[in-house]
């Protein structure tokens, strides 16, 4: 079978043949990649990706474990823009791409970017395009602001206003992104997705579409090491991205009020750059007003040497995290099915996550993690220190959790659910 992948990055893999530095988001894409490098046959994988000029555009091979031959494309794409099309120029290159590979399946991944939409309408066959949903976009645009006040979504810093970026400009874009997303699901015949809530979003928006069940293949990292008790740093709290409201992180900031009351020396790390550095002039410059307003809470809560924000991290650092820490939170209000919260549960790290778009198809409540609802910072306030207390409790959780994890994101099983789809398919 003769497939093409359309990615919203270059897989790490194929960056490291390549001598490009790419982004290590989008893990459940190395993930199954490598699970596939292992076989001999079945498929053959061309996988095309942005860049970010026309003069990277080109097609290459690359050979993986001395005989997987990879065939490899670019195409120029605004990506610091996702919710600019690309119009015309993007479909041209993007069909000139599968008229040169010629696939019996385009696999799209990703449902609300303009080279998905591209991608769909230059195929033209429904029957044999297959569209992996990551987040639910058009659903997480309605849900953006994650209850911040009135004053404060309105609020535009000097960073904001220069890069037309505030945080209703922000909600704008994803619900730009979300109708194109809708777009995209009505053109395809088939959908890949993992979770109750993603099967209902693609259902509502195109019955006839045939929906395939598949969960995802984490990075290999997160399959070895186990979360240990006695070595975790007590009353630590990692969080993955906070990087927008949507990820909830001023959730958090509001539930360690509660939280410090009985536990002083409560720490907090977060994953990513951080939004309320205010000490240099550029800091200044830089600030959003989101960050703004997070910058407001630590000061009134007396949290500034509390939290640290650890830069982008690795896979392997990301595992550390994981490991270390006392508990994993995961505050948004809204999430498909976070690789945040797998990879914490195939480690065994306590969770705590928001009962929300289809974490519940992840996480079975007080058996696997603790669900809170919500927005609600009490609840997630108790549930942060119900970790800390009962320490059997937590021990039965995270084996659980280990359990489960482990036969939702089996390579082997996932690899065979792809397969399954694709011959399907082509058939």
């Amino acid at each position: 079978m003769k497939v093409l992948w359309v990615c919203n990055i270059m897989p790490p893999i194929i960056g490291q043949y390549l001598g490009k530095e790419c982004s290590v988001k989008e893990g459940w894409i190395s993930g199954i990649l490598m699970r596939m490098m292992k076989e001999k046959e079945e498929v053959e994988l061309g996988i095309c990706y942005p860049v970010e000029d026309v003069s990277e555009e080109g097609k290459k091979e690359v050979v993986i474990n001395d005989d997987k031959k990879i065939v490899c494309y670019g195409f120029a794409e605004d990506t610091v823009h996702p919710e600019n099309y690309g119009g015309d120029g993007l479909e041209k290159r993007i069909g000139e791409i599968i008229r040169d590979y010629n696939p019996e399946v385009l696999h799209v991944f990703g449902t609300e970017f303009g080279h998905s939409l591209a991608a769909v309408k230059s195929f033209g066959n429904p029957k044999h395009t297959l569209v992996g949903i990551q987040g639910v976009i058009s659903e997480c645009a309605k849900e953006y602001m994650a209850d911040l006040p009135l004053d404060v979504q309105g609020q535009v810093s000097f960073r904001d206003w220069l890069k037309k970026d505030s945080m209703k400009q922000q909600q704008e874009k994803f619900f730009i992104r979300g109708e194109r997303e809708k777009e995209v699901l009505k053109l395809c015949g088939n959908v890949t997705g993992r979770t109750d809530f993603d099967k209902e979003a693609a259902k509502n928006i195109n019955p006839q579409v045939k929906y395939f069940f598949m969960n995802e293949t984490m990075r290999g990292e997160f399959y070895e090491g186990k979360w240990e008790y006695k070595k975790c740093k007590k009353h630590s709290i990692f969080f993955s991205q906070a990087d927008y409201p949507l990820k909830g992180f001023h959730y958090l900031l509001q539930a360690l009020q509660i939280v410090k009351e009985k536990y002083p020396n409560v720490t907090v790390n977060v994953a990513g750059n951080s939004l309320v550095n205010y000490t240099t002039l550029k800091d200044k410059i830089k600030i959003s007003a989101y960050g703004k307003y997070l910058r407001k809470l630590i000061k009134e809560m007396d949290m500034k040497d509390k939290i640290t924000f650890l830069g982008k991290l690795s896979a392997e650092e990301m595992k550390q995290q994981y490991l270390k820490c006392h508990t994993f939170v995961c505050a948004s209000s809204l999430e498909n099915s976070p690789n945040s919260v797998g990879e914490a549960m195939l480690l065994g790290t306590p969770v705590v996550a928001s009962y929300t778009g289809g974490i519940p198809s992840m996480v079975e409540h007080e058996k696997e993690g603790l669900l809170f609802e919500k927005g609600n910072v009490k609840a997630l306030a108790e549930a942060i220190m119900r970790t800390w207390e009962d320490k059997e409790m937590v021990d039965v959780m995270t084996n659980e959790a280990r359990v489960r994890a482990r036969k939702t994101h089996d390579a082997d099983e996932n690899y065979r659910a792809l397969m399954g789809m694709y011959r399907e398919i082509c058939q």
